[in-house]
């Protein structure tokens, strides 16, 4: 009997973590406007991009100290990419800055559409729509609400949690 009494009394982080649940960072979801940078390379005012990017970009566009003069509607049979058109863009990689507007959340907070969501103690998995990313941001623009609190640590669905103060 003293021993059980005496385990009770040890700090088990194991039994504190199931019984408080894990403490993760989060963000709180809030609708703004902002860019995202897509990197393009540019070799004689020409670059070629994917679909993805294709439906993005529009003509009169900054790149560089120049502009994108047209967006090909077509792919290009030899390199299976839309085709690009600047003017007065040297050549190399440059960023276009395209503004949307949605819920911006680091990219690592993402994965396969889906982010997880504080909800009465524990992470739920919340289907998302993503309108664009770069390297770092992710755009959604559905499946967030304003308020929500999107879990940035790294747990497990349906696990519980705590938001760090």
């Amino acid at each position: 009997m003293v021993a059980l009494e005496s385990r009770m009394t040890v700090f088990n982080p194991i039994r504190e973590i199931k019984s408080s649940g894990v403490i993760v960072e989060t963000l709180v979801a809030q609708k703004s406007e902002d860019v995202i940078n897509i990197p393009i390379d540019i070799k004689n005012n020409r670059a070629y991009v994917s679909w993805g990017y294709q439906n993005k970009l529009r003509a009169g566009q900054k790149v560089g100290a120049g502009e994108i003069v047209s967006v090909s509607s077509n792919l290009d049979l030899d390199t299976g990419m839309y085709v690009v058109r600047t003017r007065g863009v040297v050549d190399g990689l440059h960023n276009v800055q395209i503004k949307l507007k949605g819920y911006f959340l680091p990219a690592y907070a993402v994965r396969d559409n889906t982010v997880l969501v504080f909800d009465s103690g524990s992470a739920t998995v919340r289907n998302i729509k993503v309108a664009g990313q770069d390297l770092e941001n992710v755009c959604v623009s559905n499946g967030l609400a304003d308020g929500d609190v999107v879990i940035l640590s790294k747990v497990s669905a349906g696990q519980k949690v705590r938001v760090k103060e």
